[in-house]
């Protein structure tokens, strides 16, 4: 299918959660959508229920994979107007526990996954274009457990302002969405007891360093998308090199 004059959008993690949403949100404001992700079903369904995508089952580790998929999106479309960056993945762990395979991982997906991304859409992009990376408030607050996941978080928040001091030439803005608690997968599968962990996340806990939500709600995934969806429009043309908090209050 070609694109039919409107704005086309990139998104990657569109599987499922904060990746979806994006997806689902940038398609009921009329976008034409690529979308990767290494879950093939997961992507079918979120094919299913858009009106204008092409979808290109691809794992981000892999340059290879990205390059051939963003060149099938590309040749199917058109070009780019934005990339919005949703892949990533977390495995608990302290400085005691993380492995090297863990470590590895978080960076294979989290920084580089984004990295093979930037590389491979941004000859397709257009000039005045824009780009949104999906990271985490783990990049500047700290947090017990995710020594791995911070890490990747907060190298992958300096690659795209990096990055997004280059593009600025071309007019391409590049931010940074920084998320908290947020109702997916990702996070449900932090909780072994479900309603204790939105209770400590909503209330804090000293015992983790925790301060809890002033907002008193765990994010819905739509939350996170519609900040995604407005640093891509037009709306947002002067802001770049932004990191960007949407966690309720989380990170005073």
């Amino acid at each position: 299918m070609k694109s039919t004059g409107g704005r086309t959008a990139l998104v990657t993690g569109a599987a499922s959660g904060i990746g979806r949403a994006v997806a689902e949100r940038l398609d009921s404001a009329g976008w034409t959508l690529g979308l990767i992700d290494l879950d093939a079903e997961g992507l079918a369904r979120t094919t299913a229920g858009l009106d204008a995508a092409h979808a290109e089952v691809a794992d981000v580790r892999s340059a290879d994979e990205v390059g051939r998929a963003v060149t099938a999106i590309t040749d199917a479309l058109g070009p780019l107007d934005a990339l919005a960056c949703a892949a990533g993945v977390l495995v608990p762990g302290g400085l005691r526990d993380t492995t090297a395979a863990d470590w590895q991982r978080h960076f294979d997906v989290n920084t580089t996954g984004v990295l093979h991304c930037l590389q491979a859409a941004e000859p397709h992009l257009n000039d005045g274009g824009a780009v949104a990376v999906v990271g985490s408030n783990a990049a500047r607050v700290p947090r017990t457990g995710m020594l791995a996941y911070s890490a990747s978080k907060a190298a992958t928040a300096a690659l795209v302002r990096a990055a997004g001091l280059e593009l600025a030439a071309r007019g391409i803005r590049c931010n940074v969405v920084e998320p908290g608690s947020t109702d997916t997968a990702m996070q449900r599968d932090l909780w072994p007891d479900p309603e204790a962990g939105r209770r400590a996340a909503l209330d804090g806990d000293p015992g983790t360093y925790r301060v809890g939500i002033p907002l008193r709600r765990i994010a819905d995934p739509d939350d996170v998308a519609a900040l995604v969806a407005f640093l891509v429009s037009p709306d947002a043309r002067h802001i770049t090199l932004q990191q960007i908090l949407v966690d309720g209050g989380a990170s005073l």
